[in-house]
């Protein structure tokens, strides 16, 4: 190996160290996939605009969710097992699959038995809960939080601060605080109130990586269709 061969080889050695301590630095953010089932530190629960969603990817998939015959506004996207840094998906669990009624039964806050059926095999199997327990536990979390009714008296798409739809959750919701609560915006829009919550569904803060406050300052929201 000559010199100028030698130092090529350095050079990729360096990187290749680089490169691992990046990953490693990494990796206790990273979600993890096929924890052990009940194993978890505290719930998010994830609740979206239902007619942002629609605009943004609802309409496009010709979701039932999206119909103006449905009426929906705030809904229950999930209840997510969460550890302090990170979340396990997809768990190995021994408690049977939901059925058909019991994702459809759900349909009335999320929006569709499809995401009832996802949300328990993403999340669900991951909360040592049977589905039906599962179930019961988040519909008792979604009607634990007041939704504020101002968002449904909009007549026609609006732009907003942010900020100001986290203020109107708190201000409606007094036991929660700022750091148990986020905002997300997609596209534009706004997209999810995201609640942190014990395993007694009592409000906790959020860890690091769960919140990400929306900043913007002309955020989209639509009205229910």
């Amino acid at each position: 190996m000559n010199r100028s061969q030698g130092k090529a080889y350095r050079m990729k050695q360096r990187i290749r160290t680089l490169m691992a301590l990046i990953m490693l630095a990494l990796a206790p953010f990273a979600h993890a996939e096929g924890e052990k089932s009940g194993e978890f530190d505290y719930f998010v629960l994830a609740l979206s605009w239902s007619p942002n969603w629609c605009a943004i990817e609802g309409d496009a998939k010709g979701s039932p969710q999206c119909h103006t015959r449905e009426d929906h506004g705030w809904i229950l996207h999930g209840l997510w097992p969460q550890f302090h840094r990170g979340w396990p998906s997809y768990c190995p669990t021994a408690e049977r699959a939901p059925s058909r009624r019991m994702t459809s039964e759900m349909a009335d806050i999320m929006g569709t038995s499809g995401l009832a059926w996802h949300q328990w095999k993403k999340h669900g199997t991951c909360s040592g809960l049977t589905a039906a327990g599962y179930f019961d536990l988040s519909r008792e979390a979604y009607e634990n939080v007041t939704r504020p009714p101002i968002f449904r008296k909009l007549d026609q798409p609006v732009r907003l601060p942010a900020h100001l739809i986290e203020e109107a959750f708190l201000k409606a919701n007094p036991t929660l605080t700022a750091e148990g609560l986020t905002v997300t915006c997609k596209q534009g829009y706004i997209q999810e109130v995201r609640i942190c919550l014990s395993k007694n569904l009592q409000p906790v803060p959020c860890g690091r990586d769960v919140i990400k406050d929306c900043t913007l300052g002309d955020a989209l929201f639509d009205p229910v269709r």
